[in-house]
């Protein structure tokens, strides 16, 4: 590790020091000797204070072992080691961490291969925890969390899955919390990202959608006319034992027809009796004063 190679050139330091040391006491005049041994002194007390003092960022936490054993967390801030003695295998990071896992070719309940991507959140709560009782936390969470979400993902059918990922999302909360609390990791949220399908899949239901539309638009449109319908019958009531009042409307339907430009109305000969529109020279004759009011608002 990066603390193991620090201590093994500060050892090589020493004994290179050392060596060179006994060599000019053994060699060289006395007061070289002396100055260069008050020199090397010097020289070896700055170098193990520098190796003693450490600095830990505000999002971390220095894991301390002292001839191999735990001894104390350390940080944020300046801290303090014996050189040699202790050691720093790990700084351990307590910010929250965003984590992406996939499950790719997975099998739901009803035997659909789909890919699903999800974002997992978390924070190391417990450094001690997290340093001492698993090798490689980072990658322990990552295979958990596809485990967990490929678990889940066989024990739900697929429009289950595409319609409830909020759903889908706490139970692997829950799962992956409960395999890394041991490991002093608490998982905040997980979010499903994406559902991939089979694009053949992916047609038939867009069919199947267009087609549930259709029905949809069919059922209000023939309710639209069941209704219309009823007031139609509601209205024929109110003109049975009232003829003037229908006599009135039947004018007012053909004068309307007529005032819209049309050169030629079409009515049934048994519309004349029914709705006693009476002969069809007072028709003719409604149509060419229309037609002679158009000319004149024409002129206008």
């Amino acid at each position: 590790m990066k603390t193991t190679s620090y201590f093994s050139t500060l050892i090589f330091c020493v004994v290179l020091a050392i060596g060179i040391a006994l060599t000019f006491i053994l060699f060289g005049d006395l007061a070289s000797s002396l100055i260069f041994t008050g020199n090397l002194i010097s020289f070896l007390i700055a170098l193990i204070v520098s190796c003693s003092i450490k600095v830990a960022s505000q999002w971390e936490k220095a894991i301390v072992l002292r001839l191999g054993r735990f001894k104390v967390l350390r940080g944020p801030g300046l801290f303090f080691i014996v050189p040699v003695i202790d050691t720093i295998p790990y700084w351990i990071d307590i910010r929250v961490i965003t984590s992406s896992f996939t499950a790719e070719k997975t099998l739901t309940k009803d035997t659909v291969p789909v890919d699903v991507d999800a974002v997992l959140f978390w924070k190391v709560i417990n450094p001690k925890k997290a340093a001492l009782d698993v090798a490689d936390y980072k990658s322990a969470i990552n295979w958990a969390s596809q485990t967990a979400l490929r678990d889940v993902i066989g024990k739900t059918m697929l429009s289950d899955m595409l319609e409830g990922r909020e759903k889908i999302s706490n139970q692997l909360q829950k799962i992956i919390d409960e395999r890394t609390e041991p490991w002093g990791i608490n998982v905040i949220s997980v979010e499903v990202k994406d559902v991939l399908i089979p694009q053949a899949l992916e047609d038939a239901m867009s069919m199947q959608a267009q087609a549930e539309r259709e029905r949809q638009a069919r059922v209000i449109l023939g309710d639209s006319e069941r209704q219309i319908a009823v007031k139609f019958e509601e209205a024929a009531k109110s003109y049975v034992n009232n003829p003037t009042a229908l006599h009135l409307r039947a004018m007012n339907m053909l004068y309307e027809g007529l005032k819209s430009n049309s050169t030629i109305v079409i009515v049934p000969s048994t519309a004349l009796e029914s709705m006693q529109l009476g002969g069809l020279a007072g028709i003719t004759a409604l149509t060419m004063n229309l037609d002679k009011e158009g000319d004149k608002r024409t002129a206008n």
